[in-house]
Parts: structure tokens; C-alpha cells; sequence
């Protein structure tokens, strides 16, 4: 197996993990916000048996830091307009908004990396809109506005991916995930402060222990884990490709919330069919981008 054959492995590894989150994020009674501050201070905290704190800043300069905990603010951001969305409408929806990131990808990458406009990838994101327009006409009036603030979260998405594409190669992943992960804790720690005031601090601490059980399993295995495998992916795969292959996470994500919570019952058939589509265009790119371009 070689690097790349590995890198890709991995990355759909990281992207099971990660469609499970949001299953997660509906059986865990914490509003969004809580929940994302205990998922990025538990993660933090479970790296500290990884990293090693005496050389976590070595040969960064100052501006590489900052980079980094920019990067995590925007992670934070991410996963709060993520559960957002989940706790406006449900899992289904959450994950299903995700696939646009191939899209903010192939609009973003070529400003942000300053590489050449990639008109395959751009025709191929393209094919996720009209998918995304079942989905649209696939679910009730009511869950819109949760799939709008899903789609602002797959934009971040595509922003962070695309930054740290930037910064692998250059900084140990571990140190990467620490760092971000434990400046979208502070980054959070206000906000939740004035929620918490503002809200006699309902929804802020885990209920009961199958609250904290499904805590750690999102912390250790689809945070932890998942984030570190998708980080060395990147190492030899670009945005572009790792985006579109987190394409997969909506699929993975609707047939988890099909079989663990029933959400089938809430969707009509446009919405899989959309589903479908997104799937479709996920397989369709090694393919096409080997016959028409170099590989990712």
C-alpha cells in the first residue's frame, strides 16, 4: 500500500467517525454550544497524553500560532453551526448540508492556496446543487432554517480544511489538533459564559451518565481519532480531494440516522434521491480526475 493509497484509508476512516458524530449529537441533551465547548476541552485535555508540552510551540513562529489558533476559532464555529443545525432539524439534515463543502472548496482553495482554478472540480461540485435541491424539496418548511445554518457550517468546513492543507507538512499533526482544538475552547468559553447567564446555564452540564458515555465516545474515537487521520491524510491528499471524499460523511450520516434514530419517517424519497446524487458525484471523481487531470 502506498502513501496515497494509505492517506485515502484513512481519510474515509476519519469520515465514518465523523458521520457518527452527529447520531451523537441528537441522543446528547446538551444544547449546541455545550456541547461543542465540552467536545473541544475533553479532546484537548485526551491530547495532552499524546503531545509533548515542552516542545509544543517549539520552532513555531508567532505568526504560525496565530495561523493555528485562527484555524481552531473557525473549527469551533464549525461544530456549533453543525449541532446547530442537527438540534434546528435533525441528523439526516445536518450531515446532508456537509456535502456542499466540495463546493466552498473548489471556490476557496484556488484563492486561499493561490494555486490554479480547477475548472473538473469546480463542474464536478457543481453536480452536488441540483442533489441538494431534492433534499430541499425532500423535507418540511420547518427544518430549512436548519439546513441553512448547515450550510454555513460546510463553509467553515471548506475554510479550516483548505488553512490547514496549508499548514501540514509543517507542524506535527498532534500540535496542530492541540493547539486548535485548545484555542476553540477558549475561543468558546465566553460565549458559553454569557449563554449560561443569559440561561441559568440549562443544557450546559452532561444529565446523567449515558450523557457522559456518548461524550467520550465523540471525544476519543470520532474527535480524537478521526481528526488525526484526517490531518496525515492530508499530507498527500488536497483539500479538494479530502472535501469531496467527506462527501461520504452525509452518507454515512443518513444511513446511521435511517437505522439508529428513524429518521426515514421524517424525509420523503427526494431527499434520498439527492442523497443518491451527491453519492453518485463522490464516486464518479477519482475516475474522471485520472482521465482529465493528476490525481489528488
Amino acid at each position: 500500500m502506498n502513501a496515497t493509497q494509505k492517506a485515502y484509508l484513512q481519510l474515509h476512516l476519519a469520515v465514518l467517525l465523523f458521520g457518527f458524530t452527529a447520531i451523537l449529537g441528537k441522543w446528547i441533551s446538551l444544547n449546541a454550544l455545550a456541547l461543542v465547548w465540552w467536545r473541544v476541552l475533553l479532546t484537548s485535555l485526551s491530547l495532552l497524553a499524546l503531545v509533548k508540552i515542552g516542545t509544543l510551540f517549539q520552532d513555531l513562529s508567532r505568526r504560525q500560532i496565530l495561523v493555528l489558533m485562527g484555524i481552531g476559532c473557525i473549527v469551533g464555529s464549525h461544530w456549533v453551526a453543525f449541532y446547530g443545525a442537527i438540534k434546528l432539524s435533525n441528523a439526516s439534515i445536518g450531515v446532508i448540508s456537509m456535502a456542499t463543502t466540495s463546493l466552498f472548496s473548489a471556490l476557496l482553495e484556488p484563492l486561499v492556496l493561490k494555486r490554479k482554478f480547477d475548472w473538473l472540480e469546480f463542474g464536478l461540485s457543481l453536480l452536488i446543487i441540483p442533489g441538494m435541491w431534492l433534499v430541499v424539496n425532500g423535507i418540511d418548511v420547518s427544518m430549512i432554517t436548519g439546513l441553512l445554518v448547515g450550510l454555513f457550517s460546510a463553509f467553515l468546513a471548506a475554510l479550516f480544511t483548505i488553512l490547514n492543507k496549508s499548514q501540514v507538512g509543517k507542524v506535527e499533526p498532534l500540535r496542530i489538533t492541540f493547539v486548535e482544538l485548545g484555542s476553540a475552547t477558549l475561543f468558546l468559553s465566553p460565549m458559553l459564559l454569557f449563554n449560561g447567564l443569559q440561561n441559568d446555564f440549562a443544557g450546559f452540564w452532561p444529565l446523567d451518565g449515558i450523557d457522559w458515555m456518548y461524550l467520550l465516545i465523540l471525544v476519543l474515537l470520532c474527535t480524537t481519532l478521526g481528526y488525526v487521520l484526517a490531518l496525515n491524510a492530508l499530507k498527500h491528499l488536497s483539500a479538494f480531494t479530502s472535501n469531496l471524499t467527506m462527501n461520504l460523511e452525509p452518507v454515512y450520516g443518513v444511513v446511521l440516522a435511517w437505522i439508529l434514530l428513524q429518521e426515514n419517517k421524517e424525509m420523503s424519497p427526494g431527499f434520498y434521491w439527492g442523497a443518491a446524487l451527491i453519492m453518485a458525484v463522490v464516486f464518479s471523481y477519482p475516475f474522471l480526475k485520472k482521465r482529465f487531470g493528476e490525481g489528488g
